[in-house]
């Protein structure tokens, strides 16, 4: 098991992990720290594995753009791109490309055959949803062939809209107002974070997911890669230099978990089903 890692900024000297997720500046959303090519080419230079963030809805004005960006990054050699619009898929095979894809169409990404279709197409990763339980990643990770990776600390993005909604709730009120907000959602009580950009608007859940809990059960079953993205989550090169001492370990380590109680009793969905009805 590998631990990848999202910094929420451009100081990320000193982090004990495998790789990182870094978010290519105006072809990525749902991040807080954008990089543009020269930088990741710097970056690449380490001894880390370094995953590309190009995870924006493209339009035709964009394609010219985004295959220069993608023959760019297959020259540099990164260890993947996760993609949300299939164009990114496309451009890869018209230009044959080496580079790796990892499948992160979001809530889309929840069951094995879905995933072993997309690895039938080339595609070599899948980036699991947030919204499935444990033991359905679980499933997913012995059944496919393709190779997941699961988000277990983070405060979670949710929902992503090309539509500027901050910009026009306000415009609306006839006010002007900070494109961040902290909105309270009716039926849970829930805080969310909207975060409005020039590509649209995010929302993520006002607390941290704590999967510390989760991480022994995915080590048994190979997981290849689990994920700690930084937003949020205060001393967190400490967070990280722990998490890599307890993978290394075997995940045996139980003063680990007891330290990290501290980032909340939160686990979202891997312990929640979500179930449907019929009214």
């Amino acid at each position: 098991m590998k631990i990848l890692v999202e910094p929420k900024s451009k100081i990320i000297e000193n982090i004990k992990c495998d790789g990182l997720i870094l978010a290519l500046n105006n072809y990525a959303v749902e991040s807080v720290v954008y990089f543009d090519l020269d930088e990741i080419k710097e970056i690449k230079k380490s001894n880390l594995e370094i995953f590309v963030k190009v995870n924006r809805n493209f339009f035709n004005e964009d394609i010219d753009g985004l295959k220069e960006v993608l023959k760019e990054l297959d020259n540099i050699g990164i260890n993947g791109v996760f993609f949300y619009d299939l164009a990114v898929l496309q451009i890869k095979k018209e230009l044959d490309l080496k580079l790796p894809l990892i499948w992160n169409q979001t809530h889309m990404v929840n069951n094995y055959r879905t995933c072993d279709y997309y690895y039938s197409k080339g595609v070599e990763y899948a980036l699991l949803g947030k919204e499935i339980t444990l033991d359905e990643i679980k499933e997913i990770i012995e059944k496919s062939k393709i190779s997941c990776m699961v988000e277990v600390i983070s405060i979670p993005s949710v929902a992503f809209s090309k539509r500027k909604l901050v910009t026009n709730y306000y415009k609306d009120l006839g006010k002007d107002g900070d494109k961040n907000l902290l909105v309270k959602e009716k039926v849970t009580g829930d805080f969310y974070k909207v975060i409005e950009d020039n590509y649209g608007t995010c929302f993520y859940l006002n607390k941290i997911t704590n999967g510390t809990s989760v991480i022994k059960d995915l080590y048994d079953v190979n997981c290849p890669y689990i994920i700690l993205r930084e937003y949020g989550i205060d001393n967190f090169n400490e967070l990280v230099d722990d998490t890599y001492s307890y993978v290394s370990g075997g995940c045996i380590d139980t003063d680990y978990l007891s330290k990290y109680e501290k980032l909340g009793d939160s686990t979202n969905f891997f312990f929640k089903k979500t179930i449907y009805k019929v009214k």
